[in-house]
């Protein structure tokens, strides 16, 4: 079967001079049935070029489900008076949200049955769910398009009711004033970007809904929380490099939102509330961030007390507030690590007895408490929940992913942690990990190196069970903490953005290099993956270092640069010119074409590659892996393989089913152990 050519029509983009001449332009149209032919003509290319690992393919979908508890339930927390949880019965794609009132032995109740509620729908998200403080009224969202837009909708709990009205086009997010009759939200402007707010009166027509807020500034978007301690509801808008806030009791919610503190460029804050305070975690005077605290009177920066003062080595990221205790995340040399701080005195860190893991806060709704709820994982140890007791120190693991079959044992995997140097003379750790018995450090491994590297992202050595699959016939598997990421403190985050973006791409290319030259593999079976700006990374990589890699997988790959950044009409565009740069300034627009991969494929030998999307992502538009797909078709000179894989239904987060998701990663596998020499092909 031929490859799919795609039709070429000239279209010339002027910028500062520079004339760009973009032959498949045209693929920016999603309602054009001439797009939709070539996206099914190259899904038919890829099915058929697969073919021979369908049966292969299936086996290791069904080896990756068959790792998966069937039927399971997360840990219960408690908010309220009630434990809200969800449970999986066997075989759903979609959980099934309950609740129990003050007990985990009383009766369950449901809140929603969404395997029901998703018949019919290629897609169905639950985007939020929130309840009533008297526990009678909850509010959900809902997205069947995967353009991340959701409708709200009500429930009376009392009579499990539906309220009649519903609100299109929110993100999502619903947050309930003390009154159980008002709610606030936030909309889309045309490009998807959160940018006002309103307050909705439960069953009242929502064309009558007040805005509270509009957020004018397009570089910024607008959101709605509550405090910890409930006492406030919280307006922020946020930028890449700015953040500001206002308030208002949620006692009163009609009154008017008090402003925090006015934002200012490279200001960067957040706050929470509780007892006759505000808790800041900011940048102010401080790049990783220090903790500061201030009456509630007196909130403006100048008023600001220092709690945790500015550390070189360790980046403040979180802070969970309780009436006795601070629990602070921070992260330090890549790893993020809890501490636990008593109002009254003393601090310590929780021992996880691993040097290389990644820990969080979980769901902790109930201040007055000396427990903490957290999540921890390892590339050997699968995603754990745990209680810790504050004032004991015991951690007490309520629940650790089943690997089912009782064939998984972390004993038989090996982690390690290494450094590679940047051409610069930065180091860059890699985490890595492999089945001991299928390893040999003699350059004979596949090894797929995996990277992200943009919006101060940090990339933890997380556990897959999926992963097992390709450790399991020796692979390595390695991350690659690259600048542009905030694992070594926000100077990392720094210098691998804007106009030193390219450190990402080099670092990322030292740490292959690094991994060969220590016989972990060699160039003829190492391989890349990265997503979204990762797909940007593997991209730009591919086309410097093409001899450096056997194959690429780019899932849903940013890859047009400087023509997304040209259009203020694609959604985040303007929230991203602190990130990327503004190409209508001309050094941001000559840096960024000369790494954006769409800009610069040239005719040369390229890797094999493997590119998925979706016909509906709102991050990363379907056409711009479209017209790499066929740029790279008309002018690569080899005859490695080169496929595409849109999916029809979903956008930037893939399928949104349990089990449906896991197809895509078999298809990824399946592509990848074949150009390493280990699938099993038919015929």
């Amino acid at each position: 079967m031929e490859y799919p050519i795609a039709k070429k029509k000239a279209t010339v983009l002027s910028a500062h001079g520079d004339e760009r001449v973009d032959e498949y332009y045209w693929m920016n149209d999603r309602n054009n049935p001439e797009v939709i032919e070539y996206l099914e003509a190259e899904n038919a290319y890829r099915k058929k070029m697969m073919e021979p690992l369908k049966s292969f393919q299936e086996k290791l979908y069904q080896e990756i489900i068959g790792r998966i508890k069937k039927t399971d339930m997360s840990v219960p927390y408690f908010s309220n008076g009630y434990f809200y949880y969800t449970r999986f019965e066997e075989g759903a794609e979609y959980a099934l949200y309950c609740r129990k009132k003050d007990s985990l032995d009383a009766p369950e109740m449901m809140l929603l049955n969404v395997p029901e509620m998703a018949k019919g729908y290629p897609y169905y998200s639950i985007g939020g769910l929130s309840v009533s403080p008297d526990n009678l009224t909850m509010a959900f969202s809902v997205d069947t398009v995967s353009r991340r837009q959701y409708s709200i909708y009500f429930k009376m709990l009392s009579t499990g009711e539906m309220v009649p009205t519903f609100i299109p086009n929110t993100t999502g997010s619903v947050v309930w004033a003390n009154d159980n009759q008002t709610i606030f939200y936030t909309t889309k402007n045309e490009s998807l970007r959160a940018f006002k707010v309103f307050r909705h009166t439960v069953g009242s027509d929502p064309s009558n809904d007040v805005c509270v807020w509009e957020e004018k500034d397009e570089t910024f978007n607008t959101f709605v929380f509550k405090s910890k301690s409930k006492k406030y509801l919280v307006i922020g808008s946020a930028s890449t490099v700015s953040n500001e806030y206002r308030f208002v009791e949620a006692d009163r919610p009609s009154g008017d939102f008090q402003l925090f503190q006015p934002r200012e460029r490279d200001l960067e804050y957040t706050l929470d509330h509780y007892g006759a305070e505000f808790y800041i975690n900011t940048n102010l005077n401080a790049r990783n961030f220090r903790l500061m605290k201030t009456a509630e009177s007196r909130t403006d920066k100048s008023n600001w007390e220092e709690v945790i003062p500015h550390r070189e080595d360790v980046l403040l990221e979180g802070l969970e507030i309780f009436k006795d205790w601070l629990v602070l995340s921070e992260r330090k040399e890549g790893v993020t690590r809890l501490r636990i701080m008593k109002r009254s005195g003393g601090d310590h860190y929780i021992d996880f007895g691993e040097t290389v893991y990644m820990a969080y806060t979980g769901v902790n709704r109930e201040a007055d408490s000396d427990v903490l709820r957290l999540g921890y994982a390892s590339l050997t140890t699968p995603n754990s929940v745990f209680d810790y007791q504050m004032e004991t120190r015991h951690l007490t693991l309520l629940k650790q992913e089943e690997v089912v079959g009782g064939v998984f044992d972390p004993r038989l995997y090996q982690a390690e942690r290494a450094y590679a140097t940047a051409p610069d003379g930065a180091k860059v750790p890699v985490s890595l990990v492999y089945r001991k018995s299928k390893f040999q450090k003699n350059g004979s491994a596949p090894l797929l190196l995996y990277g992200y590297g943009s919006y101060g992202q940090s990339m933890d050595p997380y556990f897959s069970s999926a992963r097992l699959s390709l450790l399991d016939r020796g692979f390595v598997f390695a991350i690659a903490h690259i600048r542009g990421g905030q694992e070594l403190g926000r100077r990392w985050y720094e210098d691998g953005k804007l106009l030193k973006k390219k450190n990402t791409f080099t670092d990322f290319i030292a740490c292959a290099e690094y991994l060969v030259a220590q016989n972990y593999s060699a160039p003829d079976h190492l391989f890349a993956m990265g997503g979204s700006a990762g797909g940007l990374l593997v991209g730009t990589v591919m086309n410097m270092r093409p001899d450096l890699w056997k194959a690429v997988v780019a899932q849903v790959p940013f890859v047009d640069v400087v023509t997304t950044m040209m259009d203020e009409s694609i959604p985040l565009t303007t929230g991203e010119f602190d990130e990327w740069g503004d190409p209508k300034q001309k050094p941001f627009y000559d840096y960024m074409k000369s790494y954006s991969p769409y800009d610069n494929v040239e005719a040369k030998a390229y890797p094999a590659m493997l590119a998925t999307t979706g016909l509906h992502d709102s991050q990363v538009q379907y056409w711009e892996p479209a017209k790499w797909v066929a740029k790279l078709r008309e002018l690569k000179t080899n005859q490695a393989q080169l496929l595409m894989y849109c999916n029809m239904s979903t956008g930037h987060g893939g399928a949104s089913g349990r089990w449906e998701r896991y197809k895509e990663i078999a298809m990824e596998y399946a592509f990848l152990l074949d150009q390493a020499g280990l699938s099993e092909k038919e015929g």
